[in-house]
């Protein structure tokens, strides 16, 4: 049997734990890269990887590579390929696109290219064409062009390998089955299951972690219930090697049921209980588990050696609040070294300061990503020897701290820092705000701004003056990164710095690192992500905290544009308040993507809610589109590469505001906003729109000791 290449794509993190199912399964030398494993092998290889690896997401035949410099090479370079080795004439296809070149700015058009060319490919050759399928295609094909090189694989898998088929009921925020499985892997379930160790999962929620766990124990191959695979309709599928591997992997489940050791799941919410009942009779494990309505504080271990513990607590703002996050993290650590010695626990959380509560040191910790979310993975053996006391260490650590700090000549800082919040937390508490400002320079000397984001510090420092000596202003920054964990009760790595300078053009919006890193905070009902590390600003801009909730309560059943939509958080504002229809509209490929994200968080999808990326300025020329609500917060100043011509607010803010205008809907609308500090509003060339000053308005609390952070206006017609 002829030899192949593939590819096994895998999450950050997964990637190892895939190299090595893939060796297991026969591959010789499989290479894990960035979001994949590649290995090699005949098809009945990439069969195994699909029907047997628990870790991988999709498993690829690469096709072809080629260089491509415009819309024309990618079209001629896929027209090339023997299409008809693979797709019978009358079949269907699907493709999906990333990345783009000269003439393709957007996935969409770039999928359409694709198929364009295979369709005429057939016309040409055989006077058929195949048809566009995108929910169960013959053939799904997957092409990136990216540095002017374009890569196409077919997906043998299909539906993202995630989806076992036993999924029928669910509860919020599920683990995917895959991840379930490498945390697993990773916290040595396979050897503790071979010995006859049980497995508890006390917050169950759909029976995920411990479905996967029985699976794994009793050697049923995670991929044996789908019915449809990519390579089903594939020209180059041989059936009978696929049905001798299933019949096989059928033999194996049936003689592996025999060995699954007790598994015990349960949770307090009986929809969850119902939910992980049902998962696991479709998953055929149901008479192996004993599934209950328990709360933790209340479970036992089984008779019989030491087993483990695993579960995937809440991780914060999505799901709880920090206070009862931290109990129950010290309830569970406390319960653990009560009824648990002799055991092994691990637990998934986005929030590893939260593992400190629990009395325990971790033993290990591994980085893993749940989404757009890093977490970690905290393993502990649960030994007198890793016990802690949990509120004299803290203590302890934060007296030292303190006295460090205040040693180097910082108190003036810290005595400021703590009356800031003494009166900011309290006004947060009762407004039900978690993002807002802490501290803006209050001391000339410590030149700095603090955010808080939930449980994240974000702090930018302004650039000293030239006059400043760089040495002293080193020094006093570092008293202030110093202090900030101390006073606040914040780990140090949640506490992201940057320097802050005077932006020119469209540096405020480059990338600062590549580290990808996103974190979800909450802003009243809605849920938004934000980045700490790769942009000078986090994607969330504090000061419009007040004009977003506005907004929202302005949106329901009005038709909503936000311009220079950024990454939408006033568009998820609008969609929660019952926007009938929004459209976001920015020229960022990244932060419409990063828009998206936000909607889809809090459920919003389709076609209600439009993201197109554009030049603002262009698009306002040729659409004819009304609007009831309008945000306008512009740049104060643009001058990309990208774009024919240089944007300046305060130059060119009377034909954008006069553009805008012209799509309000006879009772809507117009919020203006700009940041720029010495902007003034030429009224005098608007007499033809009502004009009310919002600034003082829409100027939250925790801004007040600097009234020019933006100037806002209302505007409609008369």
């Amino acid at each position: 049997m002829p030899e192949h290449n593939f590819i096994a794509t895998a999450p950050a993190g997964v990637e190892p734990l895939l190299a090595a199912e893939l060796a297991e399964l026969g591959a010789a030398t499989p290479r894990p890269a960035r979001g994949g494993v590649a290995f090699q092998g005949p098809l009945e290889l990439a069969y195994r990887a699909c029907l047997w690896s628990r870790t991988a997401s999709r498993v690829l035949l690469p096709l072809a590579e080629f260089p491509a410099t415009e819309a024309d090479a990618l079209y001629a370079g896929i027209h090339d390929l023997p299409w008809e080795e693979h797709l019978a004439p009358d079949g269907t296809l699907s493709v999906e696109f990333s990345g783009g070149g000269p003439g393709v700015d957007h996935g969409h058009y770039g999928a359409q290219r694709i198929k364009d060319a295979i369709v005429d490919r057939f016309r040409a050759g055989c006077g058929q064409r195949p048809s566009v399928d995108a929910r169960q295609p013959d053939l799904r094909i997957h092409a990136r062009w990216r540095d002017g090189q374009v890569t196409v694989n077919l997906d043998l898998s299909g539906d993202s390998l995630h989806r076992r088929g036993y999924r029928a009921a669910t509860v919020t925020a599920p683990l995917k089955e895959t991840l379930a499985a490498a945390l697993l892997l990773k916290a040595g379930w396979p050897a503790i299951a071979a010995v006859g160790g049980p497995l508890l999962d006390p917050l169950c929620g759909s029976g995920t972690l411990a479905i996967e766990a029985a699976w794994i124990a009793g050697d049923h191959a995670p991929g044996l219930l789908r019915e449809h695979w990519g390579f089903s309709g594939w020209l180059g599928h041989v059936p009978a090697l696929w049905n001798r591997l299933l019949a096989e992997a059928r033999e194996r489940r049936d003689a592996g049921r025999t060995r699954i050791p007790p598994i015990r799941a349960s949770d307090r919410d009986p929809k969850a209980v119902r939910a992980a009942s049902i998962n696991a009779g479709r998953a055929g494990v149901a008479d192996r588990m004993r599934i209950e309505c328990r709360d933790w504080t209340g479970v036992e271990p089984p008779p019989g050696p030491p087993g483990l513990l695993i579960a995937n607590p809440p991780y914060g703002e999505r799901l709880g609040d920090q206070d009862e996050l931290g109990a129950l993290y010290a309830q569970l650590g406390d319960r653990l070294k009560a009824r648990f010695v002799g055991w092994r626990a691990a637990l998934f959380t986005g929030n590893p300061e939260l593992g400190k509560r629990m009395g325990l040191c971790a033993v290990k910790t591994n980085v893993f990503h749940n989404g757009p979310l890093e977490c970690r993975l905290l393993q502990f053996q649960v030994e007198p020897d890793f016990f802690v006391d949990r509120d004299a260490s803290d203590q302890r650590a934060r007296a030292a701290a303190l006295a460090r700090v205040v040693a180097t000549g910082a108190e003036d800082f810290v005595n400021r820092l703590r009356k800031n919040l003494r009166h900011l937390e309290r006004w947060a508490a009762r407004e039900d705000i978690t993002c807002y400002r802490l501290y803006d320079a209050d001391l000339p000397e410590y030149a700095v701004a603090v955010d808080r984001y939930a449980q994240w510090l974000h702090v930018q420092e302004y650039a000293p003056p030239p006059s400043v000596d760089p040495a002293r202003a080193r020094e006093r920054l570092e008293r202030v990164m110093a202090a900030l964990p101390a006073v606040l009760e914040i780990a140090p790595d949640r506490i992201f710095l940057k320097v802050r300078q005077r932006q020119k053009g469209a540096s405020q919006y480059r990338k600062h690192a590549e580290q990808g890193r996103f974190h979800e905070v909450r802003e009243g009902p809605a849920r938004l992500l934000v980045n700490f590390t790769d942009y000078l600003d986090t994607g969330l801009f504090l000061d419009h905290r007040l004009t977003r909730r506005w907004l929202r309560e302005q949106a329901n059943g009005r038709r909503f544009l936000n311009l220079f939509g950024y990454t939408g958080t006033a568009t998820v504002h609008a969609a929660l308040g019952g926007a009938a229809h929004t459209t976001t509209v920015d020229w960022s490929a990244t932060y419409l993507d990063w828009a998206r994200r936000n909607l889809d968080l809090n459920g919003f999808h389709g076609p209600r809610h439009e993201l197109i990326r554009a030049d603002c300025r262009q698009w306002l020329i040729w659409t004819r589109d009304r609007y009831d609500l309008i945000f306008l917060d512009p740049p104060t100043f643009s001058n990309s590469k990208r774009l024919e011509v240089t944007f300046d607010v305060q130059r060119d803010h009377v034909e954008l505001i006069r553009q805008t205008a012209r799509l309000l809907a006879p009772d809507g609308a117009l919020i203006f906003s700009t940041n720029a500090r010495k902007f003034r509003l030429d009224t005098a060339a608007l007499t033809d729109l009502r004009i009310e000053d919002w600034s003082r308005r829409t100027l939250p609390l925790d801004f007040a000791r600097d009234p020019k952070i933006h100037q806002c206006w209302r505007l409609a017609r008369p």
